[in-house]
């Protein structure tokens, strides 16, 4: 019987992007098999029989899964889709001969812990809300950060339209507190912490999961070990 998977299990297993992310580009438009542009997830594919394009790309099929862990450098935007001459997170990784992905987004004024991947399904277990993944962020600001600060933060705030709650707030220094969060809303971290009246003077995620960004240089990269892969969903 012939192999053939759902269009958008496919295209994660190629490392286009994650399942849900994919299924974005098939709503799109942007996927094509067989030469017509094809905006059902569910249709079925076979490597073996289907030609499969995305934005008029062929793609080849599974390869090699990797997965690195980034210290995400000031002005990269976690997209690989480039407007005007703006600099990608994955222009960082243009010498190797992979497709790959951000899992999930940093903004661009935010700096830290990026896993880059090309394996769909993995960044898919990451970022499902099911996983219950806590990341956690090292927040420095202009003023000294008061308990009024720190109540309305632990408050939350309404982002895209629902009341987020951080899962922790603390004081670290003066002007430095760390936000843990789960829910993985666009600029979650730095609405939370605007909407209590502090300017941000830098932002970075150190943790996800149990997995920890280190000693990492901003804007270094390394392969991630087994151990890494299973940390963080401890």
């Amino acid at each position: 019987m012939e192999d053939k998977k759902r269009l958008s299990k496919a295209l994660a297993a190629a490392g286009i992007a994650s399942r849900r992310a994919a299924e974005e580009l098939i709503f799109a438009g942007r996927v094509q098999v067989n030469g017509e542009v094809v905006k059902l997830p569910q249709t079925l594919v076979s490597w073996e029989h289907d030609e499969i394009r995305v934005d008029e790309e062929p793609i080849k099929g599974e390869e090699k899964k990797v997965y690195f862990i980034l210290n995400k450098p000031h002005g990269l935007i976690c997209s690989n889709v480039r407007v005007g001459t703006k600099k990608l997170v994955v222009d960082l990784f243009r010498h190797l001969p992979h497709r790959l992905f951000t899992v999930g987004r940093l903004d661009r004024d935010t700096t830290g812990l990026l896993i880059i991947t090309n394996d769909g399904h993995f960044a898919n277990r990451v970022i499902h809300p099911s996983s219950n993944i806590v990341k956690e962020y090292l927040v420095k600001t202009s003023q000294e950060i008061t308990d009024v600060h720190l109540k309305a933060i632990s408050k939350g705030s309404y982002i895209e339209e629902t009341w987020i709650k951080p899962v922790s707030v603390k004081k670290v220094r003066k002007g430095t507190l760390k936000v843990c969060v789960k829910e993985g809303k666009k600029r979650e971290v730095r609405l939370l912490v605007q909407n209590a009246g502090l300017d941000i003077l830098e932002l970075t995620r150190i943790r996800i999961g149990g997995l920890q960004l280190g000693p990492l240089p901003e804007g270094a990269y390394r392969e991630m070990t087994d151990a890494d892969k299973a940390s963080l969903f401890q």
